[in-house]
């Protein structure tokens, strides 16, 4: 069993050089993987490793950070090591939108027992602000999908809102949201609010029966998608386009294991094709042998 940390925090961080090195240099110490986002901004990340380490790896990160306390953190558990490798990135934002921050600014942030309350009023305007493909996998009912491919698309979207709109956005974990909140309330919007902790805070709070949560919750590791509870749902990720699909879709005539699936098998050459179908060759010949390979699961 691992735990799987997501982490975020707003605050100016200076020699980004030197806290990657003391970052990349601890979780390969404690041979941790999945990946931190370091920037002028603040940090963003997930990362996963066995449950006896917690306390050691968030004690380690604040210190590396200075700080006593993330934004937003959230935990949860999975039978298979979550990632497959350990990095840390630096870049120009946490979340690129156009826009830095340098502390956590949002304060309007609805408690995931009081969300379903809130969104279902006639006023609210409820917002996904995730990418098109994670609206399809699962949502909120009721949510408008602005058909993202990139957050940065975002600021564009908002030109279409109106600035006395009750405007109610979440995301997957928070820190999307965050960004957004900035960019309304620098363009003059008043009332902006969010939901605390994202769609992992209130799947893990609210009980499916009182749920307005419909699909999975597509997450960015080997679990691909998390269902009420944090319990992983039934989703994989096609090797053509890297984009999840249901099992429905497996049963497609266009879907080939490690190839391709319907969204993608008319896009893709004959060449890439071909590649994929060595590739899915050489993970199955390494399955029989019992050699380890990339996309193994490992427990």
């Amino acid at each position: 069993m691992y735990k799987i940390f997501g982490f975020y925090k707003f605050k100016q961080i200076k020699n980004l050089k030197l806290l990657k090195k003391n970052l990349q240099n601890f979780i390969e110490e404690e041979e941790l993987r999945g990946s931190i986002i370091i920037s002028t901004e603040g940090v963003n990340g997930t990362i996963s490793f066995k449950p006896i380490k917690f306390k050691k790896v968030k004690n380690k990160i604040l210190n590396l950070l200075n700080i006593s306390m993330f934004d937003n953190e959230n935990i949860s558990s999975y039978k298979y090591q979550a990632f497959n490798k350990g990095k840390i990135k630096i870049k120009k934002e946490v979340v690129p939108i156009g826009m830095k921050l340098n502390k956590n600014i949002a304060k309007n942030k609805i408690e995931p027992k009081d969300w379903n309350k809130f969104i279902l009023k006639k006023e609210t305007v409820l917002i996904d602000t995730r990418k098109n493909f994670e609206f399809k996998v699962g949502t909120f009912k009721g949510s408008i999908n602005p058909k993202l491919n990139n957050f940065r698309e975002f600021p564009q979207y908002f030109k279409t809102l109106k600035k006395n709109q009750n405007i109610a956005m979440f995301c997957t974990g928070g820190i999307r949201c965050e960004k957004a909140s900035a960019y309304l309330k620098k363009e003059g919007f008043k009332n902006v609010y969010q939901l605390k902790g994202g769609i992992i805070n209130y799947l893990d709070s609210v009980k499916k029966k009182d749920s307005l949560w419909s699909g999975d919750c597509f997450v960015f590791d080997n679990r691909v998608s998390i269902k009420h509870g944090l319990k992983s749902g039934n989703l994989k990720i096609c090797s053509g386009c890297r984009e999840p699909i249901k099992l429905s879709e497996r049963k497609s005539s266009l879907y080939e294991e490690g190839v391709s699936c319907s969204n993608c098998y008319n896009n893709l050459t004959t060449s890439q094709k071909l590649r994929f179908r060595m590739r899915q060759k050489q993970i199955l010949t390494a399955k029989k042998i019992g050699k380890k390979y990339f996309f193994q699961r490992e427990a």
